[in-house]
């Protein structure tokens, strides 16, 4: 009850914290939010596959929200997989499939887990919302709600691709300069 809590007070905090935008070396975050999970992962066979990824201007708060939920999410539904792989990296807005300013910035971290059906993509990002039973995995549903929320207050998209049992990629927008949406 108290993760839920939290997670929701997060969720709301999203949508009103005052913006501190700054240049942030998504390369250092990415690695301080592993250091972070350094207790979930002990013990498993990882495979990390890090792209050196673009600075980007966003808020460095919001943006550690986001990059902790979905890193951890990929933690979380590898826990199944004898070698879980877990890659981060970016791509040019022009390389997608989505209608996207071409000099946005696009990050994306992909993983083998159990995946989803992308015939229930549109319920991802909902709050409550969940593709997996909570006795398969821990979690409450806030947490991609939370990061839609983030990255949209950025003025960017979030998306995912997946086969069931083949994995999924999260993929994140953000435009190069930022248009605050209070």
């Amino acid at each position: 009850m108290r993760n839920l809590i939290q997670d929701l007070l997060t969720l709301s905090r999203a949508s009103r914290v005052d913006f501190k935008l700054s240049q942030i070396d998504m390369n250092e975050m990415v690695e301080n939010v592993r250091a972070e999970l350094f207790d979930e992962i002990d013990g498993r066979d990882i495979e990390w596959k890090l792209a050196t990824l673009p600075a980007a201007e966003a808020d460095m708060g919001l943006i550690r929200v986001v990059w902790t939920n979905l890193i951890g999410n990929a933690v979380k539904y590898t826990s199944l997989s004898e070698k879980a792989i877990v890659e981060v990296g970016s791509l040019p807005a022009v390389a997608t499939d989505v209608d996207l300013a071409e000099s946005d910035q696009v990050f994306f971290i992909r993983d083998n887990g159990v995946g989803f059906d992308e015939a229930y993509s549109d319920q991802l990002f909902g709050v409550f919302q969940r593709l997996h039973q909570g006795t398969e995995f821990e979690g409450n549903g806030v947490g991609l709600a939370t990061v839609r929320r983030i990255i949209a207050r950025h003025g960017g998209t979030v998306w995912a691709k997946s086969k069931l049992n083949e994995g999924a990629t999260f993929y994140f927008s953000l435009p190069k300069r930022i248009r605050i949406d209070e």
